[in-house]
Order: structure tokens, then sequence, then C-alpha cells
């Protein structure tokens, strides 16, 4: 998926990379094993509360179903519908966004979906979607590019609930929720740590160590005795964003309960979207 060519690099530990959104650098890290408590990202809002059950499969005519969707030849035109679950921040260098949506079949992946400031704050999360572009498949992230129209279906609203991958992080099982909301439910905080120092961090800016506060930002979990690292990338989450102050606050020794997306760059990532103390 496309999206991964603006990881800068990609740091792998024990069988898969988990990745995050981002931030920018400096020179000296940040002695973070004294840092406050955890802070907990609000979660999304109830969209469908108070309103008749929301028909998730349904498609309008000429829209694919998940399945046409999946069985489509890559580089061909396709006409989807998903309630919109994410939108990456606006890129004003690129003056794009991209896009999770979801049915109650499966989930796409709309990449850098070009428009004005003004459009995308009127992308409301929950929203149905019909979008028509053509399918792609990069490192073997299935993905929707070059956006040709974007329309907005009735007034219906639905979020989809996260799976929880804590029992199947690291193994190709999670391949079915591809592009889905995940939950890695009680990961503990990991010592990270740099080259020739022997000080132990709860994260880093830059991979190794070599960022400041600004920069993508990484930090190392422990998940049923294996270890991965998980970045926020500084380009979809900057450094004033609630999910970047939460790993700020992050302490070694903390257990956690992560949230983000499902794709796939040569094997299953997460793109993290809030991290909170586990109950």
């Amino acid at each position: 998926m496309k999206l991964s060519k603006i990881i800068a690099s990609l740091l792998v530990v024990a069988t898969v990379l988990f990745a995050f959104a981002a931030c920018k650098g400096g020179d000296t890290p940040v002695d973070t094993t004294k840092a406050a408590d955890v802070k907990t990202e609000a979660p999304a809002a109830d969209t469908t509360a108070g309103q008749a059950e929301v028909d998730t499969k349904t498609k309008s005519e000429g829209v694919l179903t998940y399945e046409q969707y999946i069985a489509t030849e890559n580089g061909k035109d396709v006409v989807i519908e998903g309630f919109l679950q994410a939108k990456y921040e606006y890129s004003e260098a690129y003056k794009n966004t991209s896009l999770y949506l979801a049915d109650g079949d499966g989930a796409y992946f709309v990449y850098r979906y070009a428009t004005t400031p003004e459009d995308y704050a009127k992308l409301e999360v929950g929203a149905k979607l019909r979008i028509t572009g053509t399918k792609d498949q990069w490192s073997g992230e299935t993905e929707v590019k070059d956006v040709t129209k974007l329309e907005v279906v009735g007034t219906d609203k639905w979020i989809a609930d996260p799976v929880d991958v804590t029992a199947t992080i690291g193994s190709d099982a999670v391949a079915a929720d591809n592009n889905k909301a995940v939950v890695i439910k009680g990961a503990v905080v990991a010592a990270s740590k740099i080259k020739d120092d022997a000080k132990e961090y709860a994260f880093l800016y830059k991979h190794d160590g070599s960022g400041a506060q600004g920069d993508d930002i990484y930090f190392n979990v422990t998940v049923g005795g294996k270890d991965y690292t998980f970045v926020v990338e500084s380009d979809f989450f900057g450094k004033d964003s609630e999910i970047y102050k939460a790993v700020e606050a992050l302490k070694i020794g903390d257990k956690i309960d992560i949230g983000g997306f499902l794709y796939w760059y040569n094997a299953p990532q997460v793109q993290v979207t809030s991290v909170a103390a586990s109950k």
C-alpha cells in the first residue's frame, strides 16, 4: 500500500512491523521512563445510537459488492460503497487525504483522494460514501486510487466495532481483517534503545532515536511473549495530536490497548489511531 511509501524506514521486530502515525526530528532523545500517565484518546462517537438498524450490505445499482471488488482485476475501474471509518489528516503538501471505509462484508482503503480543505472538512466519519476510482494493489495492499468521484449516500451512519487481533498479530491469519478497524489489548510497553547509549527509553523520535519532537515516533511493545514495534507517522498525526501526545506519555511497563486499521505492506501492519491505558 502506497501509504508505506511515506515511511522513511521500516523497523521489523519479531515477525512484523506495526505502523502508526507520524512526527519530525531533532537530536536528543527524551528520557521517558518517568513520563506522565498514559493519556487516553477519546473513542469514536456512537453514530448509530438512537436510529434504526443500519443496512450495511445492500449496494446501489452499479456498485460492486465487497466480494466482487476483491475479485476485480487490478487496474480496472471500480465503484464501491462503504461507511467512512477514518480519514487521514489533510495534506497541504499533496492536497489530498486517504480514507478507510467498511461495510457489512469487508473494508476498503482509498489512497490519496484529491480534495480541498473545505470538502475534506465535510467528510463525516460514519457517513456512507460512493467512490469511483481504480482498483490497485501495492506490496500486498488492495486499495482504490485515482478517485474521480466521491458522493455521500443517504443519511445513515455506521461505525464498525474493532476486531480484536491480539491473538493473531504477527500471523497471516489477520489477512481476513485487512483494512478493518482493529484493537490489540494488553500490550506491555517495552524498552527502546539507542546505539552506544546504555539508557532505556519508552519511545524514540525516529527509529534510531536521532530525531526530536515532530518526527515519526516509535515505541516497542510485547504481546503474547513477542516483541513488536509501532510507529506514529507525523505526516498523519502531528506532534499536537492526541495520539502523538499519548505515545510521548508512555512509560516502560505500561499496559496499553492499541487501536488502528490493519493494512498490508509485504506483511500485516497496523496504522495506529489510538493508545489507551488497558483496563
